[in-house]
């Protein structure tokens, strides 16, 4: 796989009032939103990042969907849970 086909992404839980967790791929951000959105990750607990493989990007995203709905409702998720979902996934 290219590396240009890759996605970067990571994980979250923002650093401000409402703590929910959030998700960022940094590799489809735009001039515009590059700084804000990467400020707001370095500010905020790292959960888990990673490379999705650029093939299967939409799959994967669908997974982390799923996942930060089961964070943000107070469900108990392990990063090393999440990762092993995504397994087949990252690149």
């Amino acid at each position: 796989m290219r590396e240009s086909e890759r996605v970067m992404f990571e994980i979250y839980r923002e650093a401000s009032y409402n703590r929910r967790y959030k998700v960022v791929y940094f590799t489809e951000l735009n001039e515009h939103n590059k700084e804000t959105e990467i400020n707001r990750a370095m500010a905020g607990d790292h959960f888990l990042d990673g490379f999705l493989n650029g093939v299967r990007k939409d799959e994967a995203k669908a997974i982390i969907d799923r996942a930060l709905i089961r964070l943000n409702g107070g469900e108990q998720v392990r990063p090393d849970e999440l990762e092993r979902e995504l397994d087949g996934f990252l690149a």
